[in-house]
């Protein structure tokens, strides 16, 4: 665990080197973030509620979203497709340690440096302008801060499954700009899954992309409340070891393939 944990401590170092590339992200996040609540109360101007949602928490989801684009890497994360194409990954899979935990550490360690130069100075952002809806006790907290954590392991599996197919396609990315397009609009960034139509909520909410966006959201804004937290939490855990599972799964199937092909 100690070399883990040295890995995730020197992910988060090599984050404080782009300080300036932060500053830009920041300030993109709040511009972002701004036009998405403006626009969401101009709907509610019309009404009070809409998926369960009230002016205040549809514009703390936005908000909130926003918070989280780069704790989930949201727009995409290529790190091991390039060493795939560069053949570095042999000398990665030789080491001797586990390699989806050697990359999870990485992520880890890259996520709570965004929780803490960029999640938390948007949210404040979005308090000073708009006044948001804070957790209202230490349970709902610890709800929307699990479902976090988890929330970054959900996507991480994602995203390793799309890097590593790599090893079987020409055009790995391609194939992430599709699937990223995909998290985005059924995991509840474009608009929450509860705008969607009634027949079409469970079927979406279903998927892992949920477990990555909605969920958290949903929870730090208290749309879901009571016995059905740890429901939700269960979901994600369930999706995190699933993906897990595969891309273990899918790193013993490309280490095989590099030994019969030679490399």
């Amino acid at each position: 665990m100690r070399l883990y944990w040295e890995v995730a401590r020197r992910a988060l170092q090599r984050q404080l080197a782009y300080r300036t590339e932060n500053l830009a992200g920041l300030v993109t996040n709040i511009f972002f973030g701004y036009l998405r609540a403006a626009v969401l109360l101009a709907v509610y101007a019309a009404t009070t509620n809409v998926g369960g949602y009230d002016a205040q928490a549809a514009v703390t989801y936005a908000w909130i979203t926003q918070a989280m684009i780069m704790i989930v890497a949201l727009w995409g994360w290529w790190d091991i497709e390039l060493t795939i194409r560069t053949g570095d990954v042999i000398s990665d899979l030789s080491k001797p340690f586990s390699y989806v935990g050697f990359w999870l550490a990485r992520e880890m360690g890259r996520a709570a440096y965004f929780v803490v130069f960029r999640a938390v100075p948007v949210l404040l952002a979005g308090q000073v302008m708009f006044g948001l809806h804070w957790p209202s006790s230490p349970g709902a907290w610890l709800a929307a801060g699990v479902s976090m954590l988890l929330a970054v392991v959900v996507s991480f599996g994602w995203r390793f499954l799309l890097n590593v197919s790599a090893f079987w396609t020409t055009d790995a990315r391609g194939l992430g700009m599709v699937a990223n397009a995909a998290v985005m609009f059924l995991g509840g960034f474009v608009v929450p899954i509860r705008y969607f139509p009634d027949w079409l909520q469970p079927v979406v909410l279903a998927l892992p992309f949920a477990s990555i966006i909605q969920t958290p959201a949903d929870l730090f804004v208290e749309r879901i409340q009571g016995s059905a937290v740890p429901a939700l939490l269960v979901g994600q855990l369930a999706w995190a070891a699933v993906l897990l599972g595969l891309a273990q799964l899918t790193t013993l199937l490309a280490t095989r393939r590099v030994v019969i092909q030679g490399g």
